[in-house]
């Protein structure tokens, strides 16, 4: 697709200096996410950390370097995805975010979905994946398989796979996650991206 650079503008315009929830009192800087504005492919993840806030790019540090392996991986590179999460500003001690962070952020996301119109969208840990599907499943059940994201008139295949921080902890659900993108990988070869 194309259009998703004005889309993505007029979101980034809209949320200006954000002190819509009490986040925006504690970040350096909001994190709006990142990569190409017409991506077929678009990673969400939860809120930035430490490293997000100071960068004010999503997925920067220890986790976001092993997420630029995973996209390596693929066959793609972070220029041809878009990386954002749910929650713009990073939460003190990166807490998770709460209920009302949450509601409050994510008409935003979604509307970054609107604008990027993806094929395939892949969630990063627990959060990201039950706050687009609505569901307080856990990850190891929601993972391995694909689930339909609909947005207004969007109807997006979404994979939801463990967080790339979980990976650094647990060298076991590496191989879980490549089955998940593997998955990714032939989706977006039948239909002609990859």
């Amino acid at each position: 697709g194309n259009g998703g650079q004005a889309g993505l503008t007029a979101i980034r315009e809209e949320l200006g200096n954000c002190t819509r929830c009490r986040l925006a009192s504690g970040r350096i800087q909001l994190v709006f996410g990142q990569g190409d504005p017409d991506a077929d492919l678009m990673f969400i993840g939860e809120a930035p950390g430490r490293d997000e806030d100071i960068a004010g790019e999503a997925f920067v540090g220890a986790a976001g370097q092993l997420l630029t392996k995973m996209i390596g991986a693929m066959g793609l590179s972070r220029e041809k995805v878009f990386i954002g999460n749910i929650i713009k500003c990073r939460p003190p001690r990166n807490r998770d975010p709460e209920p009302e962070e949450m509601s409050t952020c994510g008409p935003f996301i979604r509307a970054q979905i609107k604008a990027i119109r993806p094929q395939v969208i892949i969630t990063l840990g627990r959060i990201a994946a039950q706050d687009l599907l609505a569901t307080d499943a856990p990850v190891g059940r929601l993972r391995g398989r694909f689930h339909t994201l609909r947005v207004d008139d969007l109807e997006i295949p979404l994979m939801p796979t463990y967080h790339p921080a979980y990976l650094l902890r647990n060298e076991g659900a590496k191989r879980p996650v490549w089955e998940d993108l593997k998955q990714v990988i032939a989706l977006l070869k039948e239909k002609g991206i990859l």
